[in-house]
């Protein structure tokens, strides 16, 4: 390699702090994150994955309205915006003839929809998404 390759691709991890944190954060959500999708592929439950990752946009979206971007506030309200979408698909499931993974996609998709309302309606000016 050429040393023009090399400091193109090793002068920003040298030289700004924040490019090396989120170097190591890639590295950890590389390493927890693929054992888990393994996981979930092997017994046929990749959708489980996704639904609970759009599952927590309203509690995020709450805990944004609620305290600002206070990462604990967001965090606190992701988590139990999953646990309610994983609650009450669990209970239509065990209530109704209908299979687990269509009632994670319906009350994923309902999450979805709240947390985009939510965000939509009482946001501020500042990009959330971002």
């Amino acid at each position: 390699m050429s040393a023009a390759i090399v400091d193109f691709l090793f002068a920003p991890f040298a030289e700004f702090a924040f490019m090396r944190r989120a170097l190591v954060a890639c590295f950890a959500l590389s390493l927890s994150g693929g054992p888990i999708g393994v996981v979930l592929m092997l017994r046929r439950m990749s959708l489980f994955g996704e639904a609970m990752s759009h599952a927590i946009l309203p509690g995020a979206a709450v805990g944004f309205l609620v305290a600002g971007f206070s990462l604990p506030a967001i965090s606190v309200g992701g988590i139990v915006a999953g646990l309610i979408v994983a609650l009450a698909a669990g209970a239509a499931t065990r209530a109704t003839d209908q299979r687990e993974d269509a009632s994670f996609a319906a009350f994923y998709l309902i999450a979805l929809a709240l947390g985009v309302t939510l965000i939509s309606t009482r946001g501020s000016a500042v990009d959330v998404m971002h």
